[in-house]
């Protein structure tokens, strides 16, 4: 069979900031290029069309879907984004395509039924690594779907669900359970479109994972629904090996690792740095952990691996808040481990979120005057916190416990230039603007104009100085409040480049 897996830009709603957005980084859809390896491995003649990375419009995948002719179609969808799928399938419908069409991905697995609308066929709901391959051998045989794991479907009209899918299990033994799958086949994405921008300038990359799950529960994160507090590996010399693949094959040599939290394991991370070194590979990489799971001699080693830039999710500074959210590492672990990455040169980005239960102004506010005294804390990234179903924030939401949710349209589910929730006195146009006051604040210091413009280059810098002249605009003149923001431009994202990659992770 043929299969086609479509991926559409999520960045067509940015407006003029979408430029901006893409230059920060273009990811591959490396799920869809695992179960693209996965299909290959049961014979069928497989393809991805990345609409992101190749800039094509809607209506432009379609065409191409035409032209390929498949026989099964995949999609895969975060919340925020699901719509633009709907769109999708809808226009694959409406233009006579009559390939099934399938999504999965963490929304699927969260909604579940209320996922499987009229343009789409399928739906998969946990990790599809192996109900994905049974449902094709069924679908091929026109075998009787229930006995596929994990899969949502109609049957007579209504709609049926086999429940969860069995989870990975180390059928090895070996207490590797992804080593039993292929690596991602890279090969059916175009590799030198993926880009992002880097401490050593904007260079082609690509995204790896050597552990799923995280096992902490912070309200903002769906780890139950998703299943995400099991933590499951991948052999560290199966992690290198990819690399060594990818260094061979497209000469990638930087790499985002998605793990939620990279250091969670401080052995397995170690080894993994060790065979780095041992094999001579000239990487550098990337990614987020947990400020309390930071040390001197770790940094060192991890850095001598090619370490150039890690994410801590600080949040907030208020200790009632903190409760709130379930985050339980002390504050002064971040100052600690800030000044732990500054001592190793490694870039640090600390994220902010606004607007959880129990937010006023004096508590964003505390942040703010913490941040503005911290100066081993060179970045930090305001985010207004998204009621994501599935997750305990929304439910309180839904109940009006301390936030009332104001639409159920997820489209609009946005961390940037948008908000969609009221929390006790502040509203959605309240917390966009202490958002910005946040940016403002704290890239006022001028010993962080140097990392800022390090990070996002000079575009970045006007960005930023846009959103000074907004803020200082809103308050002059009330009326031109916003002419600078995402909502004026048709930016419903707003200023936000980090939306796509957004797992909840490193909390």
């Amino acid at each position: 069979m043929k299969v086609l897996f479509l991926y559409p830009s999520w960045t067509t709603g940015y407006g003029i900031f979408r430029h901006f957005a893409r230059k920060q980084a273009i990811w591959p859809p490396l799920s869809l290029a695992l179960l693209g390896a996965i299909t290959e491995q049961r014979g069928h003649e497989v393809g991805i069309i990345d609409g992101e990375a190749e800039n094509l419009s809607l209506e432009k995948m379609i065409a191409m879907t035409q032209e390929v002719g498949p026989d099964v179609i995949g999609l895969t969808a975060f919340t925020p984004f699901f719509h633009i799928n709907v769109s999708l399938a809808q226009g694959l419908k409406n233009a006579g395509v009559k390939a099934p069409i399938a999504i999965g991905g963490p929304h699927v697995t969260i909604v579940e039924e209320k996922a499987l609308q009229p343009m789409f066929d399928y739906a998969f709901v946990g990790e599809a690594e192996k109900s994905w391959p049974t449902f094709l051998d069924y679908f091929e045989g026109g075998k009787d779907l229930s006995g596929v794991k994990g899969i949502i479907f109609r049957k007579n009209g209504e709609i049926c669900s086999t429940g969860r899918p069995d989870p990975i299990d180390d059928h090895e033994g070996r207490g590797y359970p992804l080593d039993q799958f292929p690596l991602p086949a890279r090969h059916l994405l175009k590799m030198n479109l993926y880009k992002s921008k880097t401490v050593n300038g904007r260079q082609s990359m690509t995204s790896i994972q050597t552990t799923r799950g995280c096992p902490w529960k912070c309200i903002f994160c769906a780890s139950d629904k998703l299943d995400t507090t099991r933590v499951i590996q991948r052999s560290p010399r199966s992690v290198v090996d990819e690399m060594k693949a990818v260094i061979s094959e497209f000469g990638v040599q930087h790499f985002y690792f998605i793990d939620d939290v990279l250091t969670m394991t401080k052995e397995h991370i170690l080894e993994i740095c060790d065979l780095i070194v041992e094999e001579g590979l000239s990487i550098t990489f990337e990614g987020s952990t947990r400020a309390n799971l930071v040390d001197d001699q770790l940094m060192r080693r991890l850095v001598h691996a090619g370490l150039t830039r890690i994410s801590f999710g600080l949040e907030t500074v208020d200790s009632e808040m903190r409760k709130t959210m379930k985050k339980q590492i002390p504050l002064e672990h971040y100052e600690k481990a800030n000044r732990i990455c500054n001592k190793h040169g490694v870039e640090t980005l600390n994220s902010v979120m606004i607007g959880l239960p129990g937010e006023t102004r004096e508590t964003i506010r505390k942040t703010m005057v913490w941040l503005s005294t911290a100066r081993e804390v060179k970045q930090a990234n305001f985010a207004i916190a998204v009621p994501y179903p599935g997750t305990e924030f929304h439910e309180m939401a839904r109940n009006g416990n301390g936030v009332n949710l104001l639409t159920e349209d997820f489209s609009e589910y946005r961390r940037y230039g948008t908000a969609v929730t009221k929390v006790g006195e502040l509203g959605p146009e309240d917390l966009i603007e202490l958002q910005n006051e946040g940016f403002v604040s704290v890239y006022s210091a001028p010993w962080r104009w140097i990392p800022m413009l390090r990070k996002n280059g000079l575009l970045g810098g006007i960005l930023m100085l846009l959103r000074v002249v907004s803020l200082v605009l809103g308050r002059v003149f009330p009326r031109l409040k916003g002419v600078f923001t995402s909502r004026s431009s048709g930016d419903k994202k707003g200023y936000g480049l980090a939306e796509h990659s957004a797992r909840g992770k490193a909390r």
